[in-house]
């Protein structure tokens, strides 16, 4: 070991640079925390990572366009939700109905 050390042509901050990443400070529920650092020792993988593709996986998730098989699906479950329709309603779309079917003179 020297006595002395020259450090003029030394850098401040990380050794390595990881690009594409920022480092934050977040906190998060402990629940949450724990569960993530099981599934990565029994995935073998690090729960920072896991925690990133979950966060990714949401964005991509929620911007997708809704293709017209899956609108149709969310509407049906909605009105079934609903319940039946009211009488009230059901007697309007009947007028609707017959006033669109008669002739116009």
């Amino acid at each position: 070991m020297e006595k002395e050390y020259d450090f003029s042509k030394g850098k401040q901050g990380p050794i390595r640079s990881n690009k594409g990443k920022t480092r934050i400070t977040i906190y998060l529920d402990d629940d949450i925390l724990d569960a993530y650092r099981r599934k990565s020792n029994d995935a073998g993988r690090g729960y920072q990572t896991m925690i990133n593709e979950a966060l990714r996986q949401s964005i991509n998730k929620n911007s997708t366009a809704l293709d017209a098989k899956t609108l149709r699906r969310i509407l049906r479950e909605e009105l079934r939700k609903a319940g039946p329709p009211r009488p009230e309603a059901t007697k309007r779309q009947a007028q609707t109905a017959t006033l669109r079917k008669s002739p116009r003179n």
